[in-house]
């Protein structure tokens, strides 16, 4: 797909499935042929990624680490130990709302779906997050092995993998000499330069109670925006409203908090920050990321109240 307009520049557009969601590659140019060259290239790149970091592959360095979990160390890529070693890093800045060790969660427990109506007892809730504690995701720099000192932990990377992905997959782009454009991972997305119109780009922020509709627009031009809510996956049990992301450390889903948007340079960094803010609650998510100069952070919660971090005019 492309857009054009009277100065010469084009926006080409591709769609992919990857990484088992949907990624949408914008590039600006006046070169069709290399513009989708380009794409290819950043396809390619996000391919690789996967197959690194996916769960669904056996052989995969992820797998390899889970496989081995109380056994012994795994040695990986240095890519895959700086992404854990910045996984951990951002989980002690959260404490513990964020955690790669979330894949030791029975997926039995939480099914999000109709079948489900009632939620397990706070007992039963806890000893299922058990084994998720980021402190004992073990790393050795020096002969870059990773190792998970329970048996029976696991790691994913869901809530950091597309958000890398699109940062990889921007530099690839930059790199083939694509001075503008967008990567949309499934809503994890990161810009640079400007629209083929030369205005900024720009994106409506999803009302949490119709994901259609816009609350409000931001100039995203240079920076990376994720979201994280619960108007796309949650269940109601006796007209109360659980979302799907669960707290790692009771074991129950969080309330309270509809959306999470989060904004940064790095689409990395916006991806990983928006489910612990959901998991912080309001005031110690904005608190938290008041502290961090280059975040800024937009949460409606189940009231539909809107609050925003103080580099943030919401309109």
């Amino acid at each position: 797909m492309q857009v054009e307009n009277d100065i010469g520049l084009t926006e080409f557009k591709l769609v992919e499935r990857l990484m088992g969601n949907t990624f949408e590659f914008t590039v600006v140019g006046d070169d069709k042929e290399k513009a989708y060259e380009a794409i290819n290239l950043a396809i390619a790149e996000v391919r690789r990624i996967e197959k690194l970091f996916t769960t669904f592959d056996d052989n995969s360095q992820t797998n390899q680490i889970n496989r081995m979990a109380g056994i012994s160390p795994v040695k990986v890529d240095k890519e895959v130990f700086e992404l854990i070693k910045r996984s951990l890093k951002i989980s002690e800045v959260t404490d513990g709302a964020f955690d790669i060790t979330y894949g030791s969660i029975d997926k039995r427990l939480w099914n999000f779906d109709k079948t489900m109506t009632s939620l397990p007892d706070a007992e039963t809730a806890k000893s299922m997050v058990r084994l998720i504690n980021y402190r004992n995701v073990l790393l050795n720099e020096q002969d870059c092995t990773v190792m998970l000192k329970e048996k029976g932990m696991r790691i994913g990377f869901g809530g950091i993998g597309k958000g890398y992905a699109a940062d990889r997959a921007k530099a690839v782009l930059v790199q083939a000499g694509v001075k503008s454009g967008i990567v949309n991972a499934s809503g994890d997305l990161i810009t640079w330069g400007r629209q083929a119109n030369q205005q900024p780009w720009t994106i409506g922020i999803a009302h949490p109670d119709n994901a259609r509709a816009a609350f409000s627009w931001l100039n995203i031009s240079d920076l990376a925006i994720a979201t994280s809510g619960n108007y796309e996956k949650y269940v109601l049990i006796n007209g109360k409203k659980y979302s799907h992301t669960i707290n790692p450390k009771t074991g129950m889903p969080v309330t309270g908090i509809k959306s999470v948007t989060i904004i940064s340079p790095y689409a990395e960094i916006a991806d990983a920050m928006a489910t612990p803010v959901m998991v912080m609650g309001v005031q110690a998510g904005l608190n938290l990321i008041n502290q961090i100069n280059y975040l800024g952070c937009i949460i409606v919660d189940d009231n539909n109240d809107i609050y925003s971090t103080k580099n943030i005019r919401v309109t």
